[in-house]
């Protein structure tokens, strides 16, 4: 109630600084001719007493009175040409300040009602921060996701496969023959992994991608860190695990240009909250396109859904890019004096609250490209090299064609160990 009425308050504060003008206008000045007019009436009417009084003859006063009447009327034209427009009336004033009044109070409720949240409770950045950090504690590992997945779905009847499916199950058959014999193998493991995808056995294609990237260890490329962690999101049903989001992490910090792997990082922020860095990743995947893109559908299909928790949770963004800030925020004098009083612990904790802070507010409203590199550098001193890639990917994403900020988030990287 307290909202509504301040509100209300101010709406009608707003509307009378609006109406005062309507209902409050001055007359209109007198032009500087009209007041010349004034002067050559006089001029006139003071001959005439001069004539009756006997001080001037009428032949001379007939000379200036012909003068003085060619400057009036010279003056009384150029006062019709300066007249000011009529006042309007005052009835119709008052009518349309009523309008605007009426105007202001139902648009400005109106608006309120379509884009805001009545009756949300306060949302303080601890509770916030509290509240994200218990969501991703309680997330399933990828075996449990998968564990559960299992015990939800009942067995179905095999139907009678195709003579394209028993063609592509023979297939890789002799491709796991073949790899038997070659345990370097990368590229048939890729194969055999692209086979089982496409025959719908998801868990037997990640076991495969997961060789394929052990094999290659850190030099990996991001597709095939991409295409492991689509496996393992589609054997849990869609969920992206800790260990999925890992894989993607990894993906984005070698290549965050990567489709696949954006749309999925997405899809992860979604799922852990984190709507308004969800719908940067996304909306810049429409942006791009191209329109048959895979990711495309998924993402129209899902992006209203996301857009009207991005608003619910405070995180929605406007479209277009971020206005750059002034100046970095960074700790205050008291807390820099706090902080000398802490324990190791507690400033630890003081750093992981301020570095969520600036992450969370990056993510609902974007930020400046100092910001974005301040906040990777952040994740690289605390060993999130995760959080730091996906960080990256998403500055990158909204900073594209920039180069003085691709710059700038470049060195930020390279400092957090997520770039060449």
């Amino acid at each position: 109630m307290e909202f509504w009425i301040a509100a209300l308050v101010a709406a009608l504060l707003a509307a009378a600084w609006l109406a005062r003008p309507l209902l409050t206008a001055a007359a209109p000045a007198e032009p500087e001719a009209a007041r010349d007019v004034q002067v050559f009436r006089d001029q006139l009417r003071s001959l005439d007493r001069d004539v009756e009084r006997g001080v001037l003859a009428p032949a001379e006063a007939e000379g200036s009175r012909a003068e003085i009447s060619r400057r009036l009327l010279a003056a009384a034209a150029e006062a019709e040409r300066q007249a000011p427009a009529r006042p309007a009336p005052k009835a119709a004033s008052r009518a349309l300040a009523a309008g605007l009044v009426a105007a202001v109070l139902l648009g400005g409720g109106g608006l309120y009602l379509w884009l805001g949240a009545g009756g949300a409770p306060d949302r303080p950045l601890q509770a916030r921060l509290d509240e994200v950090r218990s969501r991703q504690a309680q997330r399933p590992s990828q075996a449990e996701a998968e564990a559960q997945l299992a015990a939800a779905q009942s067995p179905e009847p095999e139907a009678e496969p195709t003579p394209e499916e028993t063609r592509m199950r023979d297939l890789v058959a002799q491709l796991r023959t073949a790899l038997a014999d070659r345990p370097d193998d990368v590229r048939g493991r890729r194969l055999l992994a692209d086979s089982l995808m496409r025959l719908g056995d998801v868990k037997e294609a990640q076991a495969a991608m997961r060789e394929a990237i052990e094999l290659q260890g850190d030099a990996a490329p991001a597709e095939d860190r991409v295409a492991l962690a689509e496996a393992m999101i589609l054997s849990a049903g869609g969920y992206v695990s800790p260990e999925a989001e890992t894989q993607l992490g990894r993906a984005l910090q070698a290549d965050p240009t990567n489709a696949v792997g954006r749309y999925y990082a997405g899809l992860a922020l979604a799922q852990t909250g984190r709507y308004g860095l969800a719908l940067r990743f996304w909306r810049a995947l429409l942006r791009e396109g191209p329109a048959d893109a895979p990711w495309i559908a998924p993402i129209r299909a899902q992006i209203a859904d996301l857009e009207q928790a991005a608003a619910q949770a405070g995180q929605l963004e406007e479209a277009g890019p971020a206005p750059a800030a002034p100046a970095l925020p960074g700790p205050s004098r008291e807390q820099m004096e706090a902080a000398g009083e802490m324990t190791a612990q507690d400033r630890a904790a003081m750093i992981e609250g301020m570095v969520a802070g600036l992450a969370e507010r990056l993510e609902a409203e974007g930020g400046s490209a100092q910001e974005w590199a301040r906040l990777i550098s952040a994740y690289g001193v605390l060993g999130r090299t995760g959080d730091a890639a996906a960080a990256y990917a998403a500055a990158r994403a909204a900073h594209a064609g920039d180069a003085e900020a691709e710059a700038t988030l470049s060195d930020a990287a390279r400092g957090a160990g997520v770039a060449e």
